[in-house]
């Protein structure tokens, strides 16, 4: 059964910095490009951020410069590193296979407010 369980977000404040964490499970998470995504309310979910299965990466160009994506396959543990964090930034973040095949996990929610 897949499961991908995100973690790490919080209250942060406009300049801060946040680590997301997502701990997949049920598949071969090594062979998957993998992706955050992201839920604003009343916005469609959208791709901020991807890694391929070989490590290469792509940033949305509003996270570009400031968010990081890595992935450690060994612990099947896919990684957000979130710098200059701005309140646009707030929303629900969720990890997923790049595209999109298995069920959404809880996501774990991002405050960027002072």
């Amino acid at each position: 059964q897949v499961q991908l369980v995100e973690s790490g977000g919080g209250l942060v404040q406009p300049g801060g910095s946040l680590r997301l964490s997502c701990a997949a499970s049920g598949f071969r998470f090594s062979f998957n490009d993998m992706g955050w995504y992201r839920q604003a309310p009343e916005n469609e979910r959208e791709l901020v951020a991807a890694i391929s299965s070989g490590g290469t990466t792509k940033f949305a160009d509003s996270v570009k410069g400031r968010f990081a994506i890595s992935r450690d396959n060994a612990k099947n543990t896919l990684y957000l590193q979130m710098n200059s964090l701005k309140p646009e930034d707030t929303a629900v973040y969720y990890c997923n296979s790049r595209p999109s095949y298995y069920t959404w996990g809880q996501g774990t929610q991002v405050t960027v407010s002072s």
